[in-house]
């Protein structure tokens, strides 16, 4: 198959490149242009790096992490075969702010993506307040992982959803199948609708496609490190699947919490995909200096799947809409068969892998390093994490999590601000100033609201919240809507 790059661009990057060298002058910061690694970096030190990131896939929707419904063996395998984070969350309950947090390493906040295109979502006579205008690009004044990572000896490539501007060659990848500002697939099956992707023969399966093309694609890198980010469409919508695969669920038993045949087969079909890209490390003796993580963008789509027994699924900033499967192997450092319960966010992949090849920053970026927890510390990291969104999420019809939400039948999700430190996590309102306080520990799916037990765990917990917002310029809506109707 032919690959797809945007090739003005990747010639005129080439042809810089190519001028620096022959003239003896430094390209500086511009975007994406690599720089050699130090001498003393031993190859033994810069492992490949394989980033899955699902799309909707929620904390359940895996076998290793409890569905008795949906089948993900090759999944289950990295997790098995490296470490499980158990409290791990996403960047953010929806798609783009989480995918900008990760790609950026900051917190919505910084960058100002914080939903999926306008902020104003759902009827305007149900929006107590104005929300925050959204920024739906990331600005390319913020340096990226990928980009670090070429600039340092990676090759790197993207092959899948990338939904924050029309093109990621310029943040710093080197090839990419099918990226662009989408939020979905133009389809599944061949023909795609995608300009990042040509199509392949009629009916061809998009994630076995994209499957193809990054093991291809390391097949031709082998002999250098290289970075993979590999944010698969699935599973996000539309629901829609091999029909073969939906046979299969359709005649299988329904488990205590899932039974959506087609989102299974669309599970499935992900795994599929995920073990072309593992078995294609193994067949070129790369798996042992491989370091590869899996996780998600945030909860399941509630017409299709749960996250039970957490509360709510995405679009809510309860445990269900923010937490995510986790898992990261890597050869040699981390052992397998491990689990980590410390509490963890999508954020810190990048100062992990920074870390991990040995790449030296003086970026302020808002995650922090897990490589510790990874080679077995058990020492807390004795910090909070945050989420901030000051925009709307309708409620969809026939959401599987509509009475799980605090703001039902119109909102998944209200203008909000989020803290969770040790046990405690506290959910602010911003159209109400009210508060909402739960003990994760004691109750993971958030049914006993303590904030009137609990007053003075309530305040600190909400004076640590006000001095985050104030510290990162976090936009509060406070503008009344004139159009709002109780």
């Amino acid at each position: 198959m032919k690959r797809h790059i945007n090739s003005g661009l990747a010639i005129a990057l080439s042809v810089m490149v190519s001028i620096g060298l022959i003239m003896g002058f430094s390209v500086g910061d511009t975007a994406g242009l690599e720089t050699k690694p130090e001498p003393d970096q031993k190859p033994a030190d810069r492992p490949n790096i394989i980033l899955f990131y699902a799309d909707d896939l929620g904390w359940t929707d895996l076998g290793v992490q409890g569905s008795d419904f949906y089948e993900s063996p090759a999944i289950d395998r990295i997790a098995n075969e490296g470490m499980r984070f158990t409290q791990a969350y996403a960047n953010a309950a929806n798609c783009a702010p989480s995918r900008a947090c990760l790609i950026s390493g900051l917190y919505t906040p910084r960058h100002g993506v914080y939903t999926v295109k306008n902020s104003d979502r759902g009827k305007s006579i149900h929006r107590k307040l104005i929300p925050v205008e959204n920024t739906p690009v990331l600005d390319r004044k913020f340096p990226t992982l990928p980009e670090t990572l070429k600039k340092n000896g990676y090759a790197t490539c993207i092959a899948g959803k990338w939904h924050l501007s029309d093109d990621p060659i310029p943040y710093g990848f080197d090839m990419n199948f099918g990226g662009g500002s989408r939020g979905g697939p133009g389809s599944y099956f061949s023909p795609y609708n995608n300009p990042a992707l040509p199509d392949g023969p009629e009916g061809e399966h998009l994630p076995d496609r994209l499957s193809t093309e990054v093991s291809d694609w390391i097949r031709e890198n082998a002999g250098d490190p290289f970075f993979v980010y590999f944010p698969l469409y699935s599973v996000h919508s539309p629901i829609s699947a091999r029909q073969d695969l939906t046979e299969k669920y359709a005649g299988k038993t329904p488990g205590k919490f899932h039974d959506h045949a087609k989102y299974a087969a669309m599970i499935e079909a992900m795994d599929l995909a995920v073990g072309k890209v593992m078995h294609t490390l193994e067949e070129l003796g790369l798996d042992d200096n491989t370091l590869v993580i899996f996780t998600s963008d945030n909860g399941p789509y509630g017409r299709a799947s749960v996250a039970k027994p957490l509360r709510g699924g995405k679009g809510m900033y309860y445990e269900g809409g923010i937490r995510v499967p986790f898992f990261v192997k890597w050869p040699g450092v981390v052992s397998p068969g491990t689990v980590s319960d410390e509490p963890v966010i999508g954020m810190d992949i990048f100062p992990t892998l920074l870390e991990a090849t040995h790449i030296p920053t003086d970026m302020a970026l808002d995650g922090k390093s897990l490589l510790s927890l990874m080679k077995g510390s058990k020492t807390p990291m004795e910090r909070a994490l945050f989420w901030h969104f000051p925009a709307y999420l309708q409620m969809y019809k026939a959401d599987r999590s509509f009475h799980d939400s605090h703001d039902a039948p119109h909102w998944r999700t209200t203008p909000c601000g989020v803290i969770r430190e040790g046990d405690w996590k506290l959910i602010e309102y911003f159209e109400s100033g009210k508060a909402e306080l739960f003990n994760l520990t004691n109750d993971p799916g958030e049914r006993n609201e303590l904030s009137t037990a609990e007053p003075a765990m309530k305040a600190a917990m909400y004076a640590k919240l006000k001095q985050w917002q104030q510290r990162t310029s976090a936009p509060i809506p406070t503008e009344l809507n004139p159009a709002y109707k109780n």
